[in-house]
Order: C-alpha cells, then sequence, then structure tokens
C-alpha cells in the first residue's frame, strides 16, 4: 500500500524541480506535502504507532502556513 505512493511522490518531485514557474513549484510542494501526511497515517496504521499521526498534524499545519506564506509572496511580487 506504500508502495502506491512512491510513484505520484516521483512525478511530482519531477514537477517541483522542472516546474515552468514558482506558482507551478508551490502547488507541487503542497501536493507532494499531502502525500507526505498520507503516507504518515499509513505508517501509523502499519505500525500501530499514534506518534506518527502527531507528526503528520504538525506537518499539515506547518505546510498549509508555508503554502499561504509563499502565495503571498508571489502575489506581492517581491
Amino acid at each position: 500500500m506504500i508502495l502506491l505512493l512512491l510513484p505520484p511522490i516521483l512525478m511530482i518531485l519531477w514537477r517541483f524541480f522542472k516546474g515552468p514557474d514558482a506558482a507551478n513549484r508551490i502547488l507541487a510542494l503542497d501536493t507532494l506535502s499531502i502525500l507526505v501526511i498520507a503516507l504518515l497515517s499509513l505508517l501509523s496504521l502499519f505500525y500501530q504507532r499514534s506518534i506518527y499521526l502527531d507528526v503528520a498534524l504538525i506537518f499539515a499545519v506547518v505546510g498549509f502556513a508555508g503554502v499561504i506564506l509563499f502565495s503571498r509572496f508571489l502575489e506581492k511580487g517581491v
């Protein structure tokens, strides 16, 4: 089940590094954070450890805040 997330992660990393502009890179980073959260949730189920869910929750909050900050940065054109 965890191996199913590997191809999308590789494709998103390719888009992140080869993206034509910064907006595409930000979207790729946001999508990658969602996939990492899913991966951490699956690891939590697999190993039966709740600490992975705590890390996933913190990663979700930080990832959301990061995308908002990068978007504001691009919107202002600084």
